[in-house]
């Protein structure tokens, strides 16, 4: 069964293709009730999306995606129903966006080392917000110089650990996005946990401190998690007494493996986060 809540996309104010407005209708179109839109470190696409949502009688959550640093991973950690004009929110990702420029040269430069000369100024065709350059960005510039098939492709061969588009770039620290998250009024939640590459332990320890510091969710169904994924999170968000996240993280067709809008149901046991939003879908 496919429920009708999308709690994590994302629009071209980040690393997606398409306007905020046209990323709400899509998800509307295909029956959505319950959507955030949720781009990297920046809330300015959250009000285009909301007013394409009450067009559509969609409910419609202020949401955000902010990368944080957590020893030496790179976690993301959604936060939603946040309100984005809070002070100590704003200059939180404020200060999480400013770091973007420094690593996008970094990387331009380190691939350079390799022979691909000027990616840099070829992923800035593709960031309509200049201040969110991200590595999704060089992944499709490479793919249109043929330098990958497709960007999974680039990923796995330029720009994750060890491979030569790499930067090791140090994020908010957890605690701190998590309490932005907080101060704003908003539910942080641990976006697609399958993601991280990290053994059990390493996760059980995550997982309690995300608990610690006060965050609420884990993200149990995502476009990143298989159903071994999906059954591993369901039970370690009842073990950790967490409320479980659904997403889709679209960020462009073609580019994921879901369409903005519907996800797959929750394991049996699992308590939804969107239960005080959307009580009728839980």
């Amino acid at each position: 069964m496919m429920v009708p809540v999308d709690l994590h996309c994302h629009s071209n104010f980040s690393d997606g293709l398409l306007p905020p407005k046209e990323v709400a209708r899509k998800a509307a179109e295909r029956g959505c009730k319950l959507f955030a839109l949720t781009d990297h470190d920046d809330t300015r696409g959250v009000a285009l999306a909301a007013e394409e949502a009450a067009s559509h009688g969609m409910r419609f959550l202020n949401g955000v995606e902010i990368s944080a640093s957590w020893g030496k991973y790179t976690l993301h950690i959604v936060g939603l129903d946040v309100d984005p004009a809070n002070p100590q929110f704003m200059t939180g990702l404020a200060s999480v966006r400013a770091g973007r420029d420094a690593r996008a040269q970094a990387m331009s430069d380190s691939l350079a080392r390799v022979g691909l000369d000027n990616v840099l100024a070829g992923a800035r065709k593709y960031a309509e917000n200049p201040e969110m350059i991200s590595r999704t960005h060089f992944a499709r510039y490479l793919v249109e110089i043929g330098a990958a098939k497709d960007t999974k492709s680039v990923f796995k061969k330029f720009l994750v650990r060890g491979k030569p588009g790499y930067v090791d770039h140090e994020w908010a620290r957890m605690h701190e996005a998590i309490e932005w998250i907080r101060a704003a009024g908003g539910v942080a939640v641990l976006a697609h946990p399958g993601r991280y590459e990290m053994g059990n332990e390493t996760m059980r320890v995550l997982l309690t401190e995300f608990r610690r510091l006060g965050g609420e969710a884990i993200e149990v169904v995502s476009g990143s998690h298989g159903a071994a994924e999906v059954g591993r999170f369901g039970r370690l968000s009842q073990e950790f007494g967490f409320l479980a996240s659904c997403g889709t993280d679209y960020h462009a067709t073609g580019e994921g493996a879901r369409e903005p809008g519907l996800n797959p149901d929750l394991p049996i046991g699992c308590v939804p986060v969107w239960e005080r939003w959307l009580p009728e879908a839980a």
